[in-house]
């Protein structure tokens, strides 16, 4: 994952995600687990789009606000798959939480 963009490490993950929630069958879930799997599609989306405006701001200010914007989106993602992690599994959560904190971790 070293030689990707922050964009399209939030690609791969969105992508995960997207698997995950449509193994996922809604009409086991309870209410509570609806809305996190809701919210969480909701919020992948906005967080790949987060990081596409940093990687395409043209200044350093810009980028820098895109950049606090994104981690805010992602900080809001990374509660909502471990609230999710009920539905997801342990292994599932630990690795898409470890490629936010990666793509976190290229934002600066």
């Amino acid at each position: 994952m070293e030689n990707q963009s922050p964009f399209l490490a939030m690609q791969r993950i969105e992508g995960e995600i997207k698997v995950l929630v449509r193994g996922v069958d809604p009409e086991s879930l309870e209410p509570t687990e609806k809305k996190v799997v809701t919210s969480l599609r909701r919020l992948v989306v906005d967080a790949r789009l987060d990081v596409r405006d940093y990687e395409l701001s043209e200044t350093r200010e810009e980028q820098l606000k895109c950049a606090l914007a994104a981690k805010k989106r992602l900080a809001k993602l990374r509660a909502a798959i471990l609230a999710a992690g009920i539905t997801f599994g342990p292994v599932d959560v630990a690795q898409l939480t470890a490629g936010l904190e990666q793509v976190e971790s290229w934002l600066r």
